[in-house]
């Protein structure tokens, strides 16, 4: 007679934690930004383009971290917005991502809701805790394979 195995339950797991805080952290922001009719993913794109202007379509895709056509769509419907500003770049076939005067306006704005939702969710830990939580969390991902520069997107495929 074989014994009924019962599996673990989700809350024995750490990513289920990390995972409830990163939807309670994200959905939060997510909110914040609502009333500027910008998602949490737009916010990332306006961001990384605020930094690092000029960039092609792959270029801002690979520091996204997003393929090609999912940054397409959104990088479309920031033009719409007025937000960006697609350029024909060094070869035909290659457009150049800048921010427009708006988008340079609207990103210090954004990344002060940015500063303010992470303020709100981790008041709670001293300086000494969130350092050491962000190396922890640091640590994790390179360990697993995970790179700045691909986001884990290689190891994942």
């Amino acid at each position: 007679m074989s014994k009924t195995e019962h599996p673990s339950n989700l809350e024995d797991h750490l990513g289920y934690w990390l995972r409830c805080l990163s939807n309670f952290v994200s959905g939060s922001f997510e909110q914040k930004l609502s009333n500027h009719d910008i998602s949490v993913a737009q916010w990332v794109v306006l961001r990384t383009l605020f930094k690092n202007s000029g960039v092609t379509l792959n270029q801002a895709a690979h520091l996204v971290g997003v393929d090609k056509s999912s940054l397409s769509r959104m990088v479309e419907r920031l033009v719409q917005r007025g937000l960006i500003n697609r350029a024909e770049g060094n070869d035909r076939r290659s457009l150049d991502l800048t921010l427009t005067p708006a988008g340079k306006k609207i990103v210090p704005q954004l990344a002060k809701l940015a500063d303010e939702n992470d303020y709100s969710f981790f008041k709670n830990l001293n300086d000494k805790q969130r350092k050491d939580f962000l190396a922890t969390i640091k640590k994790l991902l390179s360990a697993n394979g995970w790179e700045p520069t691909t986001h884990g997107n290689d190891r994942i495929k």
